[in-house]
């Protein structure tokens, strides 16, 4: 005999995250446009603006949505080169090296990865002898950095954004 699950309430968590179809719907519409309206998510997500209001606070609150903000397109700040700067630290600590190497201005992002490497760095500078400077004079001779390898990046092409790809796996 096969058992049926009760129907979930609106708002009732429904996945593993503890996320409904309708905050999975509003998270997946503001990672499309953060700039919506309270009244234009509503229409999108079918659902009252005082209800999509209050659900967007909601996970604002629990650390879902965690900021909104544009996106930006280096080469119009005059930055046209990026790279993946792979760096291997010494015996310090992780945090506390991410912490310095993303306090640099041109480090976008520093992501801690498994393997034989530590951490991967993504920075972009206006040209090439820039690039090489930062990477040579603030983040090689960085105490706790023992070595660096950097890969330029050609092209970049954007992915689902988290909100889509989590909808994939479900």
């Amino acid at each position: 005999m096969t058992q049926r699950s009760a129907p979930t309430a609106p708002g009732a968590p429904d996945a593993p995250d503890g996320l409904d179809a309708i905050d999975r719907k509003i998270v997946a519409e503001l990672s499309r446009d953060g700039r919506l309206s309270m009244r234009q998510l509503a229409a999108l997500v079918h659902i009252s603006r005082t209800t999509a209001h209050s659900r967007v606070q909601n996970l604002v609150r629990q650390g879902v949505v965690t900021g909104f903000g544009a996106q930006i397109d280096r080469r119009a700040l005059g930055l046209r080169v990026s790279a993946l700067v792979i760096v291997k630290i010494g015996d310090v600590s992780w945090a506390e090296m991410a912490r310095r190497l993303s306090e640099l201005p041109f480090v976008e992002k520093a992501q801690a990865v498994s393997g034989d490497i530590d951490i991967i760095l993504t920075v972009s500078a206006p040209d090439h002898e820039q690039l090489s400077q930062a990477i040579l004079r603030d983040i090689h001779s960085m105490p706790g950095v023992i070595s660096t390898r950097s890969h330029l990046i050609l092209e970049e092409i954007t992915g689902l954004p988290p909100a889509r790809a989590a909808d994939s796996w479900t």
